[in-house]
């Protein structure tokens, strides 16, 4: 089943009739000397949808409303924004850059501009044990396009996907 949901969701990342564009994904762990650099696309639809493969669907990263999805390898990892206050922020710039409008101004966004280009830092607050430690993302203000979305987790490792 979990195949099959799989296949279905990389079918529905790769055919859907809307604004994609080339991604290269980079998984760097302290422990491993070389980084795991792999390359494919983001798919976006608007309002709120979207689907980062790598790797030929291994790797996945989408969000379809209030529904995150990562699949990595075999394992597959689900939240809600609306219970999960990391994504719920994490959704809400997403949601802003998608469609030109300003980042929210909130306690754990930090926003940073030089030139036309703009680093979006979301860092949650709590000391509750969290999937990543913030999200930066750098947007190209000019064309309202993400530039790079990095997942930093603990221990130094990060996950970061450059768009092209």
């Amino acid at each position: 089943m979990k195949k099959l949901i799989l296949t279905l969701t990389f079918v529905i990342c790769n055919l859907t009739l809307s604004i994609a564009q080339s991604v290269t994904r980079t998984q760097h762990r302290t422990a491993i000397a070389e980084d795991a650099v792999t390359t494919g696309t983001m798919t976006v639809r608007k309002p709120d949808y979207i689907c980062i493969s790598t790797d030929n669907g291994k790797e996945q990263l989408i969000m379809d409303g209030t529904k995150f999805t990562m699949v990595t390898g075999r394992k597959q990892h689900t939240t809600d924004s609306r219970k999960n206050a990391q994504f719920a922020t994490f959704h809400e710039v997403l949601k802003a850059v998608i469609g030109g409008q300003p980042v929210p101004a909130k306690d754990d966004i930090t926003v940073t501009t030089k030139g036309s280009l703009q680093t979006v830092t979301i860092t949650p607050a709590g000391k509750k044990r969290k999937m990543f430690t913030s999200f930066v993302m750098t947007v190209d203000t000019k064309g309202n396009k993400l530039k790079t979305l990095r997942m930093n987790e603990r221990a130094g490792n990060y996950t970061e996907y450059m768009f092209k």
